[in-house]
């Protein structure tokens, strides 16, 4: 069992930058593959960014790429997303996510962990 809190949301204008951070427990964290997904009102949650259990491996999704940057921090458990240059359109509740199968990173339903969420909300 894996159990994902999340943190770092908040209200923020446009052009600002927000570090997301995820905390995780258990022993396997080292061998997990990790996502962050968002949700937006009225919308699908909609992959953001994974990263390899190594932490070598990165995927970003097209339309926050160049501006959001996952990374983690294997000894302390934790994955970030650094996210730059904020614009109204990321509006969301961001999930941080345990991968458990697949080869897809970007799959949502080969993931089966998740966070409560950390919302962010991002005026013009």
């Amino acid at each position: 069992q894996v159990q994902l809190v999340e943190s770092g949301g908040g209200l923020v204008q446009a052009g600002d930058s927000l570090r997301l951070s995820c905390a995780a427990s258990g022993n396997t964290f080292s061998s997990t593959t990790m996502g962050w997904f968002r949700q937006a009102p009225g919308k699908e949650r909609e992959f953001v960014a994974a990263i390899s259990a190594s932490g070598i491996n990165t995927v970003h999704a097209g339309s926050v790429k160049g501006r959001f940057t996952i990374s983690r921090d294997n000894a302390k458990n934790t994955v970030y997303l650094q996210m730059n240059s904020l614009k109204p359109e990321d509006t969301a509740v961001y999930y941080c996510a345990a991968k458990v199968s697949g080869a897809d990173n970007v799959y949502i339903l080969n993931y089966a962990y998740w966070g409560q969420g950390t919302q962010v909300t991002v005026s013009s």
